[in-house]
């Protein structure tokens, strides 16, 4: 039965009147360094990393400049795309921005909206690395929300829509001649971003925040970095292991001048044990065929939408298959890596005028480190013929946290590589073994911290779509659980009730989540995607999960998670924050590939949210959340009733839960840490970890 006293509360969030200084531990140290302060130092791929490389995150200029536009309504893609690919870079720029920070962000030194209005520029002179006569100088960009365009030494050298996903450039034939006499060079970004006035995936953003809703931000908010790579190079590399000692491996190559686009290239593959052991090599040839951007892609897309066509070096994909016999498997409780080794192996092609001397210079092997994991991920049967969530052939109770991924200090950005280190460890502490990642694509070193510390991951793809009916994402579906799989996202009227009718929204959701999955592909941490949540934006979910199963068939996903079920996926997914909890079976029609199989199983993938404020550490005067507690010892009581009462469920047929949250963000106050990870208020004050950090 549903509490309406409860629901009712729930209802309406308290309006912020103002906020209050919050910061992390590690926040305050970065700030404390100075200017010479390393910001994110860290190597920020460690699936493809290279002995060495150029970090430029820190001190760059900036500025906010209007559009020029009469049209005070946001851009879409294609005018985003044009926009941000002709603007001219400002005369003079504002002042400094500590990059990676999204100007929003307090560590950025700006603390600045940027309105739909404005673009936001960055400007930074940077050293001419050195480097061989044939090698290539790439710009890693990790992430940049929404529409970017770099241009180096003032000429345009790239475009990039979506705001979550990392993007790369060869800057190589932009430097020749370009440097200035003391050997540096310019580089400038140019960025649009409507926030939540476009249909754009935006996850939790608003430009006006309160209650779930967080502080939107914009621009650069992950590392930007340089390398220095041969001419034939590694662009991805994925090692993914199963449990049966199979590893697939995928690789995609550029080739570059003076080496001819059909010269021979292979990848020599070696993997090796945690003591050092060599136990697989290979030699893997890739296909002589130019690789074309994958369909969908934020690429493909870009294309469709006019973005100029700018020069990149050829691609090459290679897919292959070892086999290691008794591997080591990996889980929560023995995360075991093996490290991999991988050069690529050009053979020149006699296509130069000198008949092949500067290839042959050029064909430099490209050495990458790497690592692997073999583990199996399945919906299955158990013996009483309930399905659950099987790894490595044995059933196990997913319990799990959700996990925003939001900072004071730093906002969608962790102040510190041992901030994302803490929240594992803290999450692990409370007893969990897996964190939803919400709505929110994470730095790649957050996802290997999971890979060694032996947590698993649920994957939130990113939603968007126009401005959210209140009526069918929240008040229906709360007050009449009967409608959660009634409704269909694949009729028009629909998706105008669920915002998604925007075609190119639709487009590029699909694109954004497609790449996601290829990119995250070799994390052993993560067992599961989830696609749509709580109706917001969400049209077509089957559709989507048959594309994502085609991607990745070696993961279950949640198609729907809280309501508006459509019967595919993986998982029969519930939210439930105002009713007992219950483990109810799968009656509905099942399509696609879950009706081959005949069953999913069922996750409870949201309930909780017990606020307690912390005084002191509090982001607002705001307070959102569910219950009310006398105490902190009354608030612990019904956190670990709920828990309880979720796990009792097991044996009815819950294969898992996810408790709402693990920190507490901006207004809400339900986090089991404080928003400034100060406090663990689920310990007692006499445990260890009731200091928080």
């Amino acid at each position: 039965m549903l509490d309406v006293k409860r629901a009712l509360a729930a209802a309406r969030a308290p309006e912020r009147t103002h906020t209050l200084p919050l910061s992390t531990p590690w926040g305050d140290a970065l700030a404390a360094a100075g200017d010479d302060a390393e910001v994110l130092p860290e190597h920020p791929r460690p699936t493809l990393e290279r002995a060495s490389y150029t970090m430029l995150n820190g001190w760059w200029d900036y500025a906010f400049v209007p559009t020029g536009r009469a049209d005070a309504s946001p851009l879409d893609l294609a005018g985003a795309l044009a926009l941000v690919s002709t603007a001219a870079p400002p005369a003079t720029f504002a002042g400094r921005i500590r990059v990676p920070f999204s100007p929003e962000a307090p560590l950025s030194g700006v603390r600045r909206t940027l309105t739909p209005g404005e673009l936001l520029w960055y400007r930074r002179r940077v050293s001419v690395p050195a480097r061989g006569a044939h090698d290539r100088v790439i710009l890693h960009v990790d992430a940049v929300d929404w529409v970017a365009a770099v241009r180096v030494n003032g000429q345009l050298a790239a475009t990039h829509i979506g705001g979550y996903l990392p993007f790369e450039l060869d800057m190589t034939p932009y430097l020749s001649g370009g440097a200035d006499a003391d050997g540096t060079f310019l580089i400038e970004v140019c960025v649009y971003d409507p926030s939540d006035a476009g249909t754009q995936p935006r996850g939790k953003q608003r430009l006006h925040p309160g209650g779930i809703w967080y502080t939107a931000q914009s621009g650069i908010w992950q590392s930007v970095w340089l390398e220095v790579v041969p001419a034939a190079h590694l662009a991805a590399l994925t090692c993914r292991g199963a449990a049966d000692g199979t590893l697939a491996v995928e690789a995609l190559a550029r080739v570059a001048e003076p080496l001819g686009a059909d010269a021979a290239l292979a990848l020599d593959l070696a993997v090796f044990d945690a003591e050092g052991t060599r136990v697989l090599d290979a030699r893997l040839p890739f296909d002589a065929r130019p690789a074309t951007a994958p369909a969908p892609s934020l690429a493909q897309l870009a294309a469709a939408m006019g973005a100029p066509a700018l020069g990149t070096a050829p691609a090459r994909r290679l897919r292959a298959t070892l086999t290691l016999d008794a591997p080591r498997l990996w889980s929560p409780a023995e995360p075991y890596l093996y490290r991999v080794e991988a050069a690529l192996i050009a053979s020149a092609a006699p296509c130069t005028a000198d008949g092949g001397a500067s290839a042959r210079a050029a064909a430099e092997p490209d050495r990458v480190r790497s690592y692997a994991a073999f583990r199996t991920v399945r919906v299955e049967r158990d013996g009483a013929g309930t399905p659950r969530f099987f790894l490595n052939g044995e059933p196990l109770l997913l319990k799990g946290v959700l996990d925003q991924g939001y900072w004071p200090d730093g906002l969608m950005t962790a102040p510190a590589d041992a901030a994302l280190v803490h929240d594992i460890e803290a999450a692990r502490a409370s007893g969990f073994n897996l964190l939803r990642k919400h709505l929110k694509v994470e730095r790649a070193r957050w996802y290997y911290h999971c890979d060694r510390m032996g947590m698993l991951v649920c994957q939130d793809a990113v939603q968007g779509g126009s401005a959210y009916n209140l009526w069918h994402t929240s008040r229906k579906p709360t007050v009449f659980s009967a409608t959660w799989g009634r409704y269909r996202d694949d009729i028009p009227h629909h998706r105008v009730a669920l915002s998604s009718d925007d075609a190119r929204y639709q487009l590029e959701w699909t694109a954004t989540c497609a790449d996601m999955v290829r990119y995250l592909a070799g994390h052993p941490s993560i067992v599961a995607w989830s696609l749509f949540n709580e109706g917001m934006g969400q049209f077509d979910a089957c559709a989507a999960a048959e594309l994502v199963h085609t991607i990745d068939s070696t993961r279950p996903l949640d198609a729907a998670s809280g309501w508006y079920d459509q019967h595919c996926g993986d998982v029969y997914s519930h939210h439930n924050y105002f009713r007992p909890l219950t483990a109810p079976r799968d009656r509905g029609r099942l399509k696609g590939y879950a009706r081959e199989r005949g069953f999913r199983a069922f996750l409870l993938s949201e309930f909780g949210g017990w606020a307690q404020p912390v005084d002191g550490h509090r982001f607002s005067d705001a307070v959102y959340g569910y219950g009310d507690f006398a105490s902190p010892a009354a608030w612990r009581a019904a956190v670990r009733a709920s828990l309880a009462e979720a796990e009792a469920l097991a044996p009815h047929g819950l294969a898992g839960y996810v408790y709402t949250q693990l920190s507490d963000v901006e207004d809400e106050a339900n986090g089991i840490l404080t928003y400034d990870r100060r406090v663990n208020k689920l310990a007692t004050p006499d445990d260890a970890e009731g200091a928080g950090v």
